[in-house]
């Protein structure tokens, strides 16, 4: 079993941590509560996963139907879900495909979240397992048709929007069950170099970067994990955040290109980056608890360099700016 130093040396030197070096490394000491999930282990549940038609939402709904759940492939493209919906079948030996519906919807408009959001609760009478995956990062700041920056409409405003939407859809789900309801945030270390920017959520000051917008918005969503735990505590949702390591995804290749080139050869597959989220949907709750931020089946600090560190004062306004955004 890896011990807890070299884990703890292996996460904070990043190249061995986030890469497949560090993957096969841990993967040996899980056992107990970090042991595989039995096969059948979300049997009879149901998952949603954001960001499915590719990379990690493809791997990560893989993972979820193996281990028995039915799993709802959300992109924004019927084609491309219908893509990955046949290629998870082709991977997954007697799978039927009622097992992997494709729905519809762009995360970023936050009227088609709230339209999908209204027909998924009539479809489904509960749901155990939501994902939020989808993600993008831009070259450039552009704007949705409401007027919200990209990456914060898409992975912050809209999550945070369904995740309350589908409220009690997720408590009912906990209430079929007898156990918690869980949503899984896709975060990204790369949001270790970025404070939360509570001032300028729409990244309208300052020399606008992709990367650091994606950055900035990874740590909006590690804040907001928190934020939506002790919401949703009192109706048995739970809420986890956690970040896959460096993993070869079309996300990666296409945008970061020359990352991909120096990095590439230690890249994790998308099964390895997904790991933890199919993981943290099937482990005991005793071993998950609620709110914290997850790598390869550990929970791992929020904050590395001090500077990064929000107030409350910064979360309360945080959490009051994306409420009034989202309506």
């Amino acid at each position: 079993m890896l011990g807890s130093a070299l884990d703890t040396v292996l996460d904070r030197t990043l190249v061995p941590g986030y890469s497949r070096i560090g993957y096969l490394l841990r993967r040996p000491g899980w056992s107990g509560d970090r042991a595989d999930p039995p096969r059948g282990a979300l049997a009879g549940r149901t998952a949603l996963v954001t960001g499915a038609g590719g990379g990690l939402g493809e791997a990560i709904a893989t993972g979820l139907v193996r281990l028995g759940a039915t799993v709802h492939l959300l992109v924004r493209s019927r084609d491309k879900g219908v893509a990955a919906q046949d290629r998870i079948l082709a991977a997954v030996p007697g799978l039927s495909r009622d097992r992997l519906p494709v729905q519809v919807c762009d995360l970023g408009e936050l009227a088609d979240v709230r339209a999908f959001a209204t027909r998924f609760a009539a479809e489904v009478d509960a749901l155990d397992v939501l994902v939020h995956n989808a993600g993008l990062l831009p070259a450039e700041r552009s704007e949705t048709s409401e007027g919200n920056e990209l990456t914060l409409a898409v992975h912050v405003l809209g999550p945070l929007l369904l995740t309350r939407l589908l409220a009690d859809t997720l408590a009912a789900g906990a209430e079929r069950s007898g156990t918690d309801s869980r949503v899984i945030i896709m975060s990204s270390g790369g949001m270790y170099a970025q404070p939360l920017r509570d001032d300028d959520l729409q990244f309208r000051t300052g020399d606008y970067g992709g990367t650091a917008a994606y950055a900035r918005t990874k740590r909006m969503q590690v804040v907001l994990t928190g934020l939506l735990a002790d919401e949703l505590a009192p109706r048995h949702v739970t809420v986890h955040a956690l970040h896959p390591g460096w993993a070869r995804t079309p996300g990666v290749t296409g945008s970061l290109p020359l990352f991909d080139k120096v990095v590439g050869p230690v890249l994790r597959t998308p099964a390895q980056g997904a790991d933890t989220a199919v993981w943290l949907a099937a482990a005991p709750s005793s071993a998950v608890g609620t709110g914290r931020f997850w790598h390869d089946r550990t929970p791992r600090p929020a904050h590395y360099l001090s500077r990064t560190r929000e107030t409350p004062a910064q979360r309360e306004r945080f959490r009051a700016e994306v409420g009034r955004l989202t309506g």
